[in-house]
C-alpha cells in the first residue's frame, strides 16, 4: 500500500511539472505599453509612437529560450504630436497607410538568454509597409504576479534598431549643408505589460 501512495505521489509530481512548464500566453495590454521609435531630424532626434496594436506573448520563464511573439500594429496610429508630420509619415513617402495599413512582426528564434534568464536576444520576422527582413532585438522579462486588481501580469522590453530604406521608406530632403534632413538609422522600443493565465 504505501508504496503505491509513492507511485501515485511520484505521478502526481510529475505531470504537475509538466503542467507548470507550458509557457503562459500573454495578451499585451493596451493601456500600460509603449511602442516607441527614434529618428534623427536635422541636428538632434524626434520621438515617435504607434498607438494602436495588440499582440501575443507566450512565456515561460523557467524556458525562456521557448519563447515566441507576435504582434501587429496599426500604421496609421502612428504619433509624433506633430499633425502635419503624422500625416505625412502616413503618406506614400512613409508608411503609405493607404496600402500597408498594418506592420507586423513574427518570432523566427530566441538566439541567446543570459544564465539568470531575465534578458537575451530574440529574432523574427519585421513587416513594414510590405517589405519583411529578419531583426534582432535585445529583450528583458522584468517579474511576474498579480495586480491590485487579480489580474496576473508580466512585463517586458526589446529594443532594436532598423535602417528605415530597407523597409522602404526613402523620403529624404537635403540641406543647404549637404546633409539629410532625416537619418535613416531608426532606434525602436519596446514597454510591454501584458495580461496571462499561468
Amino acid at each position: 500500500m504505501r508504496k503505491g501512495i509513492i507511485v501515485a505521489a511520484l505521478v502526481s509530481s510529475t505531470l504537475g511539472t509538466g503542467v507548470a512548464a507550458l509557457a503562459a500566453e500573454y495578451k499585451i495590454d493596451g493601456d500600460h505599453t509603449t511602442v516607441g521609435f527614434r529618428v534623427r531630424h536635422l541636428f538632434t532626434a524626434v520621438d515617435g509612437r504607434f498607438d494602436k496594436y495588440d499582440g501575443t506573448i507566450r512565456f515561460d520563464p523557467a524556458k525562456p529560450e521557448d519563447a515566441s511573439v507576435e504582434g501587429t500594429i496599426d500604421a496609421t496610429s502612428v504619433n509624433t504630436n506633430v499633425a502635419e508630420r503624422d500625416k505625412h509619415l502616413r503618406s506614400a513617402d512613409f508608411f503609405d497607410v493607404a496600402t500597408h495599413p498594418k506592420i507586423s512582426f513574427k518570432t523566427t528564434k530566441v538566439l541567446e538568454v543570459a544564465p539568470d534568464k531575465t534578458h537575451g536576444k530574440m529574432a523574427g520576422l519585421l513587416s513594414i509597409r510590405g517589405v519583411e527582413k529578419e531583426v534582432v532585438l535585445d529583450v528583458a522579462f522584468h517579474g511576474q504576479g498579480k495586480d491590485p486588481y487579480g489580474n496576473f501580469k508580466a512585463g517586458f522590453s526589446a529594443t532594436t534598431r532598423i535602417q528605415r530604406k530597407d523597409f522602404g521608406l526613402k523620403w529624404n530632403d537635403t540641406l543647404e549643408t549637404g546633409g539629410l534632413l532625416v537619418g535613416d538609422d531608426v532606434e525602436i522600443r519596446l514597454e510591454v505589460e501584458a495580461t496571462g493565465n499561468p
